[in-house]
């Protein structure tokens, strides 16, 4: 019996390690430092911009569509600036959505940001062609409020269309993902 809950023991961290790793081997916005063009998101995010986009849950079936009209703008001195995307949405349902980021370039180029949906701040960093944006959404559903997490990569396709894929998860459990092409007028 002793051997059997020590390779039970045994088993259980060797699962416990190669998930763990696994769970570090995901991709990292530095492995797109190379890529090209390069993403400058002042630039790109200046301006109008036409997204659209879907929702998908964890089965991969598409749960609702959506436009989205942003209006983007840059104020500040180099290396300090403030961006404002102000984000229109139009769901296939008929309903409506507006969000306001308020963006910030930190001295390091990385970003943070702000709306009054998302709890606390968001964090990205760009490198290369991408950028990667993390943060928590109050997401309403039937009546309720649901905070869940969100997981953008962002990819800069040329100086006019950006490829957005984000997952959407809870308590580390993915509930879908969002796929959204920008087009820059």
């Amino acid at each position: 019996m002793k051997t059997l809950n020590k390779r039970s023991l045994f088993g259980s961290l060797v699962l416990a390690a190669v998930l763990g790793l696994s769970a570090c081997a995901g991709p990292q916005v530095a492995d797109y430092a190379a890529e090209k063009p390069v993403l400058d998101l002042r630039q790109y995010f200046n301006g109008t911009i036409d997204a659209y986009g879907l929702f998908t849950d964890r089965s991969g079936r598409v749960v609702k569509r959506f436009t989205v009209v942003m209006t983007c703008s840059w104020q500040g001195p180099p290396g300090q600036e403030v961006g404002v995307l102000d984000e229109e949405f139009s769901y296939s349902d008929g309903s409506r959505q507006r969000r306001i980021w308020t963006l910030t370039r930190q001295p390091d180029g990385r970003y943070s940001g702000t709306a009054a949906d998302v709890v606390g701040q968001a964090t990205g960093e760009e490198k290369g062609n991408a950028f990667r944006w993390g943060y928590t959404l109050q997401l309403p559903v039937d009546g309720r409020v649901f905070e869940v997490q969100f997981d953008d990569w962002m990819y800069l396709m040329n100086d006019k269309v950006m490829i957005n894929k984000a997952v959407m998860s809870k308590f580390g459990f993915q509930l879908g993902e969002v796929t959204l092409s920008f087009v820059k007028r």
